[in-house]
């Protein structure tokens, strides 16, 4: 199953990060796990532009979301010192979670370095399992993301 790779005009949030020296391996390029680590710091920038974040700050109001998946397709390499731009979004919204796609693209070519998805689930801080997702976080998530899919039953 091939997916359309999204472009930068498909999103409304980027986060510019920089590769810095213990991100890249031996050979040179920026290692292949540590772009999980950029989709995660994108994430939460994206939260926060988007009014998602509590108040008082993460964890403060003791509402709970696991990563459940994560999906990533390497496209080319970065380097030391390469200024990447990452794209977040979040696509849908279904009863007691939500998906994004990412992208990262190169600053300075605009070449597609990766492409990939994450499942973020909601879930009750006592029993751990899955629960429907606030109102509230959808209609502001809906405000920030007019495209979002909402596919709730």
């Amino acid at each position: 199953m091939t997916d359309k790779i999204l472009s930068p005009k498909d999103f409304t949030h980027k986060t510019t990060l920089t590769v810095r020296f213990h991100e890249v391996d031996m050979l040179g390029v920026c290692n292949n796990a540590v772009y999980i680590n950029f989709f995660e710091t994108a994430r939460l920038e994206y939260i926060k532009t988007a009014g998602l974040m509590p108040e008082k700050g993460i964890f403060s109001d003791g509402k709970i979301f696991f990563m459940v998946r994560n999906e990533i397709n390497y496209r080319s390499h970065a380097y030391y010192d390469d200024v990447l731009e990452v794209y977040s979004r979040i696509s849908y919204i279904k009863n007691s979670s939500f998906g994004y796609d990412h992208l990262i693209i190169k600053q300075k070519t605009g070449e597609i370095i990766v492409d990939g998805k994450g499942v973020v689930v909601y879930v009750d801080p006592k029993t751990r399992k899955s629960i429907s997702l606030p109102d509230n976080f959808i209609q502001k998530v809906k405000t920030f993301e007019p495209t979002v899919q909402i596919l709730r039953d």
